[in-house]
């Protein structure tokens, strides 16, 4: 196939028509009667990978000398924990497991994005005859807008569950004009302040994980295989601070919303 060919088939989903119940191979986001059945694929792969691997570790913790594996996942606990007893300031016995499980998660998905971009889509297609296939669900808008959604539901929940509904009101009318005049203000600056905290949380983590992955296809693409070592090998390296990072800001962020819901202003 032509450069343009193999650009584009690296940035097909693979779809389920549930009309049809066929799989199809696009680049447009799903309707209500299809779904991307790649990004939701891994992403339960994905979850539950960290589910069991987290549950064996607690089932068979040592009191002892941990072995590695239980000592990277204590460090990550006491780090998600520390996080959180210094952003949230509220008592919550959620918010820890949540923090905890919107880092690892992310942070597997991710990863995923190492993988030699040619590797699985190569062996779903000669071995399971799956015309397209992505395998970072992270790079995929839905999945991120999704767990934005799931946070910005939270935050709405526990704003009016801690303040209450009255209190919750007043502050959307009357912050930053503490006017009854200023109401119609008010509550246009406020809502668009509420609204953009899901967007920003979805859009941010689909933005930077897509844009990797998109460099990693057109190495892959525009250069010789002789020469692509020297550049995708680099850019993975760096691309692991990237991974990283964007699991940390979503985690760090769903915190102070949170934290922001659980307090009068």
């Amino acid at each position: 196939m032509t450069k343009n060919e193999y650009i584009g088939q690296h940035l097909r989903h693979l779809q389920l028509d549930l009309r049809t119940f066929k799989l199809i191979q696009s680049h447009a986001s799903p309707t209500f009667w299809t779904l991307n059945i790649d990004s939701l694929f891994f992403s339960v792969v994905v979850g539950c990978l960290f589910l069991w691997l987290f549950r064996i570790i607690a089932v068979n913790v040592s009191s002892g000398i941990p072995g590695k594996l239980q000592t990277a996942i204590e460090l990550i606990v006491s780090f998600v924990d520390n996080k959180v007893r210094d952003m949230y300031h509220g008592k919550n016995k959620i918010i820890a497991p949540l923090a905890l499980t919107v880092f690892v998660w992310i942070f597997l998905m991710n990863i995923l994005d190492l993988f030699p971009i040619d590797f699985i889509p190569y062996i779903s297609e000669y071995y399971l005859g799956l015309p397209a296939l992505r395998i970072v669900p992270t790079a995929d808008l839905n999945i991120t807008m999704s767990m934005a959604l799931g946070v910005f539901v939270l935050i709405l929940f526990y704003s009016i569950k801690i303040k209450g509904m009255s209190k919750f009101m007043k502050e959307l009318t009357l912050q930053p004009f503490n006017h009854p005049i200023f109401i119609p203000i008010n509550l246009i600056i406020e809502g668009v302040t509420f609204i953009s905290k899901p967007i920003s949380l979805g859009l941010r983590l689909f933005g930077n994980m897509y844009a990797g992955e998109l460099i990693f296809i057109l190495i892959a693409a525009l250069f010789p295989c002789w020469s692509q070592w020297l550049l995708s090998l680099p850019w993975a390296i760096f691309h692991i601070l990237i991974i990283t990072l964007q699991s940390f800001i979503f985690m760090v962020l769903t915190i102070i919303y949170l934290s922001m819901a659980s307090e009068s202003h």
